[in-house]
Order: C-alpha cells, then sequence, then structure tokens
C-alpha cells in the first residue's frame, strides 16, 4: 500500500488534516506538538469506477466515484533546525523513511509563527514554509550520508569496490530503490574515489535522492480565513499548491455521518438534506462558499494530486471472470489496485499475490475480451483476468 506522509510545522492544521481523510479519531489542538507519537491510518485516493460502462453498479464504489486504500501518516510538526534534533525532529524524520510522497500542510493564514505558536492572522509570511521541509529534509539526508561516509570510505580499499553500489547500499536504506539512486547519479558530476568527495557533491546527491524517492505538494490549509493574497502568493510559487479547508472537510465528513448532508470525499459541491439550526446553516454556507472558489475542500484533491499526479500511479482491476468482471465468488470488481504507470499485467499479477505472479500464464482485456500482449502498459480504470497457474 502506498504511503502519504503529512508534514508541516506545528500547529498547520496536519492533525485536522489527517482527522477529515480517515475519520480516525486523533488529539487535534491549538497548540505545537500536540502529535507526538505518529498516527496511522486508511485514506482513500478517489477515481472513476469502470462499472460507469456497464448496466448496474459493482456495489463497491459510491455511484461511481472509487476509493482505493492509501495509507496515511501523520507525524509530529517540524520547527526549524529539525535536521539537527531540535523539537522532536529526528523522530519526525525518521517516520519519513518509508514514505512514498509528502503532504507538506502551510498554515496559508499566516496565523501561526515558524514555531507553531498562534499569532494573529495574516502577521506571519507562509511563503516562508514553502522550501522549509524540503530544506529540512534534504539537510537530514546530506547528515545520514555524511556521517555514514566513513564506511564509504573504508569499502574503498576493496578492489571489487564501485561506489555506484556502494552508495546504492547506503541509500536504500532511506527507502530510494537502486533505479532511483542510479538515475540521480546519472545527473550529477562526482568523483570516483569517496575520499575526494567533498560536503557539496554529498549534499548534492541528497537533494537529487530526496526529491526522486520523497516528492511533495503543498496543500495551503485554513484558505476559509487566509487574506486572499496569502493563498495567490503561495499559488503563484513553482510548487505544486492545493487550497484546502481541512477544518471545513471535517465538518461535512461528520455533517454526512449524521445525515444532515449528501455529500462523498472529492465532491465539488454538497446538498443539505437534513435539520440544521442557523448557526449550522451559516457554517456549511462558509464551507460551500470555500468550495465553489477552489472546487472542493482540497482534503482529496491533495491526496490524489500525490498519488496519480506526483507518484503517478493508476488504477487497476483484476478480474476472473472477462464477461462478468466478477472474482470466484462472483463479486463484480472487488479489488482496485494501484500501481505505477508503466506496468504490465505481470507488474498487476506480482501485484494481487507473489504465487499469481509466479504462475503468471497471459491476461486478457475484459472490456474487449482480448487477449493483450504481455508487454502491455496498463491504462487507467483497465479491467484485467490474469490467467495464472496458481489458485
Amino acid at each position: 500500500m502506498l504511503t502519504i506522509a503529512l508534514a508541516g510545522k506545528p500547529n498547520a492544521g496536519k492533525s485536522t488534516f489527517y482527522t477529515a481523510a480517515t475519520m480516525a479519531d486523533v488529539d487535534v489542538a491549538n497548540y505545537p506538538f500536540t502529535t507526538i507519537d505518529a498516527n496511522r491510518g486508511v485514506t482513500y485516493a478517489r477515481t472513476e469506477c469502470p462499472c460507469l460502462e456497464r448496466d448496474e453498479r459493482c456495489g463497491n464504489c459510491e455511484d461511481g466515484k472509487r476509493y482505493v486504500p492509501v495509507e496515511l501518516l501523520d507525524v509530529a510538526g517540524l520547527v526549524p533546525g529539525a535536521h539537527e534534533g531540535k523539537g522532536l525532529g529526528n523522530q519526525f524524520l525518521d517516520e519519513l523513511t518509508n514514505a512514498d510522497v509528502i503532504v507538506n500542510v502551510v498554515d496559508a493564514s499566516g496565523g501561526t509563527n515558524e514555531e507553531g505558536e498562534p499569532v494573529e492572522v495574516g502577521t506571519y509570511d507562509p511563503l516562508d514554509e514553502v522550501d522549509f521541509i524540503e530544506e529540512e529534509m534534504d539537510q537530514w539526508l546530506a547528515g545520514i550520508i555524511d556521517r555514514n561516509w566513513e564506511s564509504v570510505e573504508r569499502k574503498s580499499r576493496s578492489p571489487e569496490f564501485d561506489i555506484d553500489d556502494a552508495l546504492a547500499d547506503l541509500l536504500t536504506g532511506f527507502g530510494a530503490s537502486e533505479y532511483e539512486v542510479a538515475a540521480s547519479l546519472r545527473e550529477l558530476d562526482y568523483p570516483s574515489d569517496p575520499m575526494q568527495w567533498t560536503d557539496e557533491h554529498r549534499e548534492a546527491l541528497a537533494r537529487d535522492v530526496r526529491a526522486r524517492t520523497k516528492p511533495i505538494v503543498l496543500v495551503a490549509n485554513k484558505v476559509d480565513i487566509a487574506p486572499e493574497e496569502n493563498v495567490e502568493r503561495l499559488r503563484e510559487t513553482d510548487k505544486l499548491v492545493i487550497p484546502a479547508t481541512a477544518d471545513g472537510e471535517l465538518a461535512l465528513r461528520r455533517a454526512a455521518e449524521a445525515g444532515i448532508v449528501d455529500y462523498d470525499p472529492g465532491d465539488e459541491d454538497f446538498e443539505l438534506v437534513g435539520d440544521v439550526n442557523d448557526a449550522q446553516r451559516k457554517g456549511l454556507e462558509q464551507i460551500r462558499d470555500v468550495m465553489a472558489e477552489y472546487g472542493g475542500t482540497g482534503v482529496q484533491q491533495a491526496i490524489n494530486e500525490a498519488v496519480y499526479d506526483l507518484l503517478d500511479h493508476l488504477t487497476a482491476y483484476p478480474v476472473q471472470n472477462e464477461s462478468k468482471w466478477t472474482d470466484g465468488q462472483g463479486n463484480v470488481l472487488p479489488d482496485a489496485f494501484l500501481v505505477p504507470e508503466g506496468s504490465t499485467p505481470l507488474d498487476l499479477a506480482y501485484a494481487v499475490h507473489s504465487d499469481i505472479g509466479d504462475g503468471y500464464v497471459h491476461a486478457v482485456d475484459a472490456k474487449s475480451k482480448r487477449r493483450i500482449s504481455d508487454s502491455y502498459e496498463l491504462e487507467e480504470g483497465d479491467v484485467i483476468k490474469i490467467v495464472s497457474t496458481a489458485k
């Protein structure tokens, strides 16, 4: 399962975002370091279910809105100098090792300072946070490389030493694959002898590997109370920025549970279906105004951007019966898998189970009912029958 990690300074709204996205109970409060131990939960990427191409819905979507599970990680907030251990920095950064993508939650209202302490809205510049997470993570990884460099130098005394292999061994512990490390090394100029490396060489490697292995989407949170110019200035940066109101999303999710509104995560609007008092109605209409301006609350949009755009994944649906799109028990489209773009039917088989992959024979496109090439690259919404010797 893919893992999205929430990052940001204390009190930027990470825990509210986490609660809204997972509906799990966590501490949410207006003071720094509300989160001490990491919260792990399940949220969902939203896509269009292929059952919309059939006469009846599959029963595993919300009227064609398919939600595919991903892990969401909420850890302690970062403060300046986190890579040096300030605040809960080391604990936070260690938790990020296995994350696939980072969602940097920024308080767009300017209502918290760099330490996460409440200040008057608009008095702190949220642009100061745009590069904050990247810089802390880059410096943290550079520190890991530096602390382990002596072992690389020792290995270099061996006649079989290969610096690319040595760096791959070092960086796979950070969550980088050998392919990603090799791609970074192709982009950099560096000495073959580790004794000749400088701090600049190690920092350049850290920055490139971090960018490849931990891409970042920036969430401009609290747009419901943020000065408009703050949001616009954030959107004018060279970052991928999603305006959001985590408070608004959480309110809608709870109202939907109570039967007050008809709303699914990622909808651009909601329908009022229950009785509300004047204060509730006013609050809901304020959320509606934000959604109208930005196309939703931003929470689901941020998750989708992270999964489908930054990580370049797509959704594929394995089935056993290519005519009915069912599994062995007759369930229609019971499973949805997130796989990287460029994946083949064999990759999907292994995603289902290693035994299915080991026993792979061929695959059938359930939409066309035609056998497809083993080298066929899957597309979003593909329904695939995998023929395997495994049961």
